[in-house]
This record gives C-alpha cells, structure tokens and sequence, in this order.
C-alpha cells in the first residue's frame, strides 16, 4: 500500500520539508520577482552561484542568464548582491 506524499501547502506549521526545492515548484510563494535588465547586466555568474534555490541558470545554448520562476521564491538575493544593479524586484503583480 504506497501513500501519497503531501505538497509544502499541507505540511503543518513547523513541519519539515524532506524534498530539496528543485523537486518540487515554490514559486507561489512569491510576493516580489527578480527582473534583469540586459543592458545593465556583465554576465559575470554571480547570481546564479549565490540563488539559494538554483533558480537562474546560465543557458549555454543562448550564452544568457535565465530565471525559473516556477522555483524562484523571491529572496531578494540576487538583486542586493548584484554588482551592477542589474536585478531589480519587482511586485509580481507589476511584472
């Protein structure tokens, strides 16, 4: 007899999670999202190493950062450590 297991929304409060988050989406947990703005940004591969979530990948095949906002919870990180200001957040709604 197999159980289903439960999504992060049924876990009860202080509940541990036992799937690391490239396994399953959070990106509703989001109020602000990370925008890049092309120009700004020196592709230097910062965000991608500094993403807690590994939500911004560098795309070899169009030599680009990309941003999964299906796994992005919208820490901020990447925008605050960003050497050229070249990450804003922005409220999801406005994006």
């Amino acid at each position: 007899m197999s159980q289903k297991q439960k999504g992060w929304k049924e876990l009860p409060i202080a509940g541990v999670c036992w799937k690391p988050a490239t396994e399953y989406l959070t990106g509703d947990w989001r109020t602000f999202k990370p925008v890049r703005d092309p120009e700004k940004c020196t592709k230097c591969l910062l965000c991608p190493m500094i993403c807690p979530d590994s939500a911004i990948k560098w795309n070899k095949a169009t030599e680009d950062i990309e941003f999964d906002y299906d796994f992005c919870k919208g820490c901020g990180i990447c925008a605050n450590e960003c050497p050229v200001d070249a990450i804003r957040m922005v409220r999801e709604e406005e994006a």
